[in-house]
C-alpha cells in the first residue's frame, strides 16, 4: 500500500481520456446490445419500475399498486424511502432516464474496481521497472467487468446494484476513501439498505464482528431514513412493512432459473415443502458460517476488500431471491483474488480469470437450452442451470484460499523483517 505521507506526482490529463475510452469500449458491448438492439418493450425495465415510484407520488396514486406497462406489468418492491429517491426519475422522459442510469452504472462499476483493485492500480513490479499509468490500469481491469452476466444484465434491466456495492465497498474499505470524512462508518450500509433490505447483511457481519458502533450507525442510519419516509408517505410506509414486503411473489417468479440463491435452486431440484425448508436451513447455517468466518478473518488481516467480498456473497447466496445481477458483487470478489501482486503467484490470475470467464458466459442459460433440447444426461442441463450459484460457492472459497495466501506469505515475511531489524540495531 502507498504511503499517504509520501507526494504523488499529477497524472496527465491524457491518461484519464485513455481510461474513459478504454472503459467505453468495454461497456460498448452490453451498451449496444441492450439499450439499441434489445426490444422496446424490455427496455430499461427497472429503471422503468422506480421512475413509476417517484411518478405515483407526483400523482397522489399507491405506489405499491401501480403496475409497469404490458407486457412486464412490474410492481415497485422496494421502501419508500427508495420512492422518494426515485422522484427526479419521473421528472425527465423514460428514454433520457434509460440512457443517463446507464452512464451512471458504469460510472459506478468503474469506481467499484478503483476501490477495490486499489492495491493493485497503485502497485509498481518488484523489479523497479516503471509500471503501467495508474489510470490505464484502473481502465484494463475495468473493461472486461462490463461482460461479465450480472453487471451486463444490471445494464439490461437498469438496475441499483452496482450503486449498493459501490456504497458498501467505500464503507468498508481501508484505508477509508477521503470522501467519506464526514460519515460515521455504517452510514453509507445503513443509506443503501434503506433503499434495498439485502446490504442488511452487512449489519449482521458487524454484530458478528462485535463492532457495535459501526452495527448501530448503520440500523440508525437506514430508521432514519424509514422513519423520514413514514412521515411523508404514512400510507404508502403502512403498505410496505404491513404487506407488501411479506409477499415474495412481487419479486417474480421465484422458482426461475433467474433465482441463484440456495433457496431457488433448492426449489427447482430438491424436495418441496417442510423438508425444502429443513435443507434450505441447514445450508444457510453452514454457508453463513463459512462466509461470515471468512469475512471476520479477512477484517482482523486488515484485507477489507475480501471481507466486503465475502460478505456481498452471502447476500447473494444467503437471500430468499437472488436474482443473477445481484451478483454484481463479482467484481469486488475477482478483485480480491487477484490481490495486490498477482504476478507474484500466477495461480491469482488463473483463479481470477476462471471467475472471470464463468460469469460471463450466462451458463444458467445454456443449461436451460440443453435442457429445452432434451440433451442426455439431463442433471449436466441441471448443473449449467443453477452455475452461478456453484460459481458463487466455488468465489467463497478462492476468497478463503488467496486469504490464507496472503497470511501465510506475512508471516513468513515478519520473521524476516525482524531478523533484519535485528542485524541492523547490531551493527548501529
Amino acid at each position: 500500500m502507498p504511503n499517504p505521507a509520501a507526494p504523488t506526482r499529477r497524472v496527465p490529463a491524457w491518461q484519464w481520456v485513455a481510461m474513459a475510452g478504454i472503459v467505453l469500449a468495454g461497456a460498448a458491448i452490453p451498451v449496444v446490445r441492450y439499450l439499441i438492439f434489445w426490444p422496446k418493450d424490455q427496455w430499461q425495465v427497472d429503471v422503468e419500475v422506480y421512475r413509476q415510484a417517484g411518478e405515483s407520488i407526483l400523482l397522489g396514486r399507491p405506489i405499491y399498486e401501480a403496475m409497469t406497462e404490458a407486457p412486464q406489468l412490474l410492481p415497485f418492491t422496494y421502501p419508500p424511502f427508495a420512492a422518494l429517491l426515485a422522484i427526479p426519475l419521473a421528472l425527465l422522459p423514460f428514454g433520457v432516464v434509460g440512457w443517463l442510469w446507464t452512464a451512471a452504472q458504469i460510472a459506478a462499476t468503474t469506481a467499484i474496481v478503483w476501490y477495490a483493485g486499489y492495491r493493485l492500480i497503485h502497485a509498481r513490479p518488484s523489479d523497479g521497472r516503471p509500471g503501467l499509468a495508474r489510470p490505464i490500469v484502473l481502465g484494463l481491469l475495468a473493461a472486461p467487468m462490463f461482460w461479465l452476466h450480472p453487471v451486463g444484465d444490471g445494464i439490461r434491466f437498469g438496475q441499483v446494484n452496482a450503486f449498493m456495492v459501490l456504497a458498501c465497498l467505500m464503507d468498508l474499505r481501508r484505508p477509508r476513501p477521503r470522501l467519506l470524512r464526514a460519515l460515521p462508518p455504517g452510514a453509507l450500509v445503513g443509506f443503501a439498505m434503506a433503499i434495498k433490505l439485502t446490504p442488511g447483511v452487512f449489519v449482521i457481519h458487524y454484530v458478528l464482528s462485535r463492532r457495535w458502533r459501526e452495527a448501530f450507525t448503520a440500523v440508525g442510519a437506514a430508521a432514519l431514513a424509514w422513519l423520514t419516509a413514514f412521515l411523508i408517505l404514512p400510507e404508502a410506509s403502512w403498505a410496505f412493512w404491513g404487506g407488501a414486503l411479506q409477499d415474495p411473489a412481487r419479486l417474480g417468479p421465484n422458482m426461475g432459473t433467474s433465482n441463484q440463491s440456495l433457496r431457488g435452486v433448492l426449489m427447482r431440484i430438491g424436495p418441496h415443502g417442510a423438508l425444502e425448508t429443513g435443507i434450505w436451513l441447514v445450508c444457510v447455517l453452514a454457508v453463513g458460517a463459512y462466509g461470515f468466518g471468512i469475512a471476520q478473518r479477512a477484517h482482523r488481516a486488515g484485507d477489507s476488500i475480501t471481507e466486503v467480498a465475502a460478505v456481498g456473497l452471502m447476500a447473494c447466496l444467503l437471500s430468499p431471491v437472488a436474482w443473477i445481477h445481484h451478483f454484481h458483487w463479482m467484481v469486488v470478489v475477482i478483485l480480491a483474488v487477484l490481490g495486490a501482486a498477482p504476478w507474484r503467484d500466477r495461480r491469482r490470475l488463473v483463479a481470477a480469470g476462471v471467475l472471470l470467464v464463468w460469469f460471463t458466459c450466462r451458463l444458467p442459460w445454456w443449461g436451460i437450452s440443453w435442457l429445452g433440447n432434451g440433451w442426455s444426461p439431463d442433471f449436466v442441463g441441471r448443473l449449467l442451470q443453477n452455475a452461478d450459484l456453484i460459481g458463487g460457492l466455488l468465489a467463497l472459497w478462492l476468497l478463503h484460499w488467496s486469504l490464507a495466501r496472503d497470511l501465510d506469505e506475512a508471516a513468513t515475511r515478519e520473521p524476516a523483517t525482524i531478523e533484519a531489524a535485528t542485524r541492523e540495531r547490531g551493527q548501529v
